[in-house]
């Protein structure tokens, strides 16, 4: 199967995510230390991603992120914008005028963020058929995604620990996915302060 294709079973809600049991212990520690030296070593990135919701209703954009604790999707419409300020989540609807926030550690972004990630302490290795593909599934207590997260990276000598980040599928609480899928990704480029600055949206008159 092409390499392609089988990221996109990983990361659709299908059966094999749902259903995988964890990967042999020794394969399981190894991939998840280099999933954390990956975490650890990447200090800024870039991206496009495509998002996709539980209704299969598509969304792309670009990603900025700096860690610690600061991500921004700033969706193509430009009336959206999901950014993570280095404490909280934000949620921003400018067309509406909705705003909405949570600490950022108690929702799934928040281990992908952390000054130092313990993905082994609060996450898994899933099997998976492609041994090209390393799939990490993560629990929390936020209320975006159910506190769970699943990432998925292509096995990649020139990216940081071998590991090429794909893309993840947070979980809400009753089950509804929403899948991230990234492109011309860029590990440890230049990321102002100012990206992860925002308005409050104005209600319409």
């Amino acid at each position: 199967m092409p390499i392609a294709k089988n990221f996109a079973r990983v990361l659709a809600p299908i059966a094999i995510i749902a259903a995988a049991a964890p990967a042999a212990a020794a394969q399981d520690n190894a991939d998840l230390a280099r999933v954390r030296n990956h975490i650890a070593t990447v200090q800024t990135m870039t991206a496009d991603f495509v998002q996709t919701d539980a209704q299969g209703r598509s969304a792309a954009g670009t990603l900025q992120l700096k860690r610690p604790g600061h991500i921004r999707f700033q969706y193509g419409s430009g009336d959206l914008l999901l950014v993570a300020d280095g404490k909280r989540l934000w949620f921003l609807d400018y067309q509406v005028g909705q705003k909405n926030s949570w600490d950022i550690n108690k929702t799934p972004l928040g281990m992908l963020l952390a000054a130092n990630p313990d993905v082994k302490k609060i996450g898994h290795l899933v099997a998976n058929p492609d041994k090209r593909i390393v799939v990490v599934r993560t629990s929390g207590s936020g209320i975006i995604g159910t506190g769970t997260l699943i990432l998925a990276f292509l096995r990649s000598p020139s990216a940081p620990a071998g590991l090429q980040l794909y893309g993840w599928t947070a979980i809400d609480p009753q089950n509804k996915r929403t899948t991230v899928r990234l492109s011309n990704v860029r590990y440890n480029v230049p990321v102002p302060d100012s990206a992860f600055t925002f308005k409050i949206p104005a209600k319409p008159h």
